[in-house]
């Protein structure tokens, strides 16, 4: 009767008083790639580095080793060892002081979560606390607490942080040497740091070994990895987030933007968004540079910094006129002086085109032409319709949409704004662009995949400096040099990039062709080509005509629309009526032709699709999709 009350009794302190496990709770989080490689390390609430760890996620070499050293009867005993604490006590009698505790590593486990000063009334609460975590986890649960809340030297706890802060590894790579030391550290964490006393690290760590060896402490801690601390921003914490990031090109973005930046103005920054066209996941994003810097805001997250885009809205004003029917690729339009109300807006050069092509007219990015569309499309309309496809417009406070909006007159941010250089590379809906693969974000229709494909043959032009071809890009540049912009796709990836300073001040002169296109243009340098397969839109629309009416009827010969042709050396591509002269691109990129002939010579670069454009003096025009095998 007596045993069974001491049964109850003991059941009803280990209910009233559980463990405190709390310390536990609190991890730094791991950042990894979509390969799951890891980008970036982030501490612990009040900045302490330690990160959860599993027993299967450290080395086998460790383990054996903490037990061998630490306690060899743990697998057997019932959190206590007898003998070890007989042996301790007799040696604090004879000295009058603790000078072994006979702690097993379910001891310091409890001591660990609730640390206590070292005494005999603590040692008996380790005690007690031993048995109910015996009671209530595995081994390998208790060995996991230990191996999460081992101090590891300064503001280092757990093997995982002490692998990665002294060795630069994760700890299922330790080595023996390595677990040597780090089994060592936390019996005394700050007299034996090796930073700080690596002879007498040294000392210890050979004593574990039961040998001894050449190989160094390191006197240093390793730079924790800090790629694509913006990955974090917004997101719940986390021990493993899985990004969406590939970090052989998160590092090459990063270190071309830290280049960028020595030549930038003083104080200014930059923001750089690599997203997939099609699946709209972020694969590189960097704001300002790896280092941060006094004025340069490297720990502000720029993308989603809200600036007057500039010009950078026209082609979607563009893609929702050539919908509407009231505007077409090389259809004229008039870019003359012209008043809506009281506004009457110029062009950057404060000249006048007269009258151009729809196509023209955005390339050369004129305003009067994208302010009449918006006025036919109406700006309420465009807002909203943004709006609709979750990306809001911040406009001045108490302002309603109106014309200004299709020369910077509202707010976005990088990543809208590239998700809508999105759907102009797909089919026209847009996604917002996310760092997390699941769940994926909705897809919200904005415009047709025929307006889309439409606006992405106007934009695919060669780039001032040359570089790849078939690339669609195009700049912005807010009121007073505030904001450079320069936005572009292919049929793989999506690039936005943005140039100013963080506190809104001008940049006297920039531009975004001078300051944000050469960089737009590097970093299509990183990607690999885009593969030669036909987007969904230009699919669904072949073979278009925009103005079939010329006098002689602009018609492309060679290669017929849709052929599949076999080139083993350059290709005549040949042309009927239409005036001269005639342009041929391919691609975007115009080919070599006598003004006098109607036909080019072109080699392709290799099997895949291509799209052939012939254009005439009129301004007629014909583009096709030609398949190369």
């Amino acid at each position: 009767m007596a045993a069974l009350c001491v049964v109850i009794a003991l059941f009803a302190l280990d209910r009233a008083l559980p463990p405190d496990l709390s310390r536990l709770a609190h991890s730094g989080t791991v950042v990894l790639d979509r390969d799951d490689r890891v980008l970036a390390l982030l501490p612990a609430p009040g900045g302490v580095w330690r990160f959860a760890a599993r027993v299967e996620d450290v080395s086998p070499i460790f383990l054996d080793t903490l037990i061998r050293i630490e306690d060899r009867h743990f697998w057997r005993h019932p959190g206590v060892n007898p003998l070890a604490l007989g042996r301790a006590a007799l040696q604090g009698l004879r000295v009058g002081r603790i000078v072994s505790g006979g702690s097993t590593i379910t001891m310091q486990a409890a001591r660990l979560l609730e640390p206590r000063p070292r005494n005999l009334g603590s040692k008996l609460i380790e005690i007690a606390r031993a048995v109910q975590l015996e009671l209530r986890f595995s081994k390998r649960e208790i060995l996991a607490i230990w191996m999460n809340l081992a101090p590891m030297g300064g503001n280092l706890e757990g093997v995982q942080a002490g692998a990665l802060a002294w060795f630069g590894v994760p700890a299922q790579n330790l080595e023996a040497d390595q677990a040597a030391l780090l089994v060592a550290i936390p019996r005394r964490p700050e007299a034996l740091r090796p930073d700080r006393h690596p002879a007498r690290a040294h000392l210890i760590r050979n004593r574990v070994l039961a040998g001894t060896t050449d190989q160094a402490v390191p006197t240093q801690r390793a730079a924790m990895p800090h790629l694509a601390r913006l990955a974090v921003s917004g997101q719940s914490p986390t021990p493993t987030l899985h990004t969406t990031l590939t970090r052989p090109l998160q590092i090459a973005v990063q270190r071309l933007a830290d280049e960028r930046l020595a030549d930038l103005p003083a104080n200014a920054s930059l923001a750089i968004v690599i997203a997939d066209a099609t699946s709209r996941e972020i694969r590189a994003i960097v704001s300002g540079g790896s280092g941060g810097g006094e004025g340069r805001a490297g720990a502000l997250d720029l993308s989603r910094a809200v600036r007057s885009p500039g010009s950078a809205l026209k082609p979607i004003i563009y893609a929702m006129a050539f919908e509407d029917g009231v505007a077409a690729p090389n259809r004229v339009v008039a870019d003359l002086p012209r008043r809506f109300g009281g506004y009457a807006p110029e062009n950057f050069d404060r000249g006048f085109a007269g009258t151009v092509t729809a196509a023209e007219a955005l390339r050369r990015s004129l305003n009067l032409p994208a302010v009449a569309l918006l006025d036919r499309v109406g700006p309420l309309r465009f807002a909203v319709s943004l709006r609709a496809a979750g990306v809001p417009l911040r406009l001045p406070p108490g302002a309603d949409p109106s014309l200004p909006l299709a020369l910077g007159g509202a707010g976005i941010d990088l990543r809208h704004l590239a998700a809508l250089y999105a759907a102009l590379a797909t089919d026209g809906s847009v996604v917002p662009l996310h760092l997390v693969a699941d769940p994926r974000p909705a897809s919200h229709p904005l415009l047709s995949s025929r307006a889309a494909a439409d606006v992405a043959e106007v934009l695919t032009q060669p780039l001032p400096d040359g570089g790849r071809a078939g690339i669609a890009w195009k700049t912005g540049t807010s009121w007073g040099g505030r904001d450079a912009w320069a936005m572009g796709f292919d049929r793989s990836h999506v690039v936005g990039v943005w140039v100013g300073r963080p506190d809104g001040t001008p940049l006297p002169g920039a531009t975004g062709r001078s300051l944000a296109l050469p960089l737009l243009g590097r970093v299509f340098d990183l990607l690999p080509a885009a593969p030669r397969d036909p987007p969904p839109a230009f699919a669904a629309s072949a073979h278009q005509s925009w103005r079939p009416d010329s006098a002689d009827g602009l018609r492309l010969l060679f290669p017929p629309p849709e052929a599949v042709i076999t080139a083993d050396g350059p290709v005549t591509i040949k042309a009927m009526g239409g005036r001269r002269p005639i342009a041929f691109m391919v691609d975007g990129v115009p080919m070599p032709a006598d003004p006098a002939r109607r036909e080019a010579a072109w080699t392709p670069t290799g099997p895949g699709f291509y799209r052939v454009t012939i254009l005439d003096a009129e301004g007629a025009a014909v583009v096709a999709a030609v398949r190369v095998r």
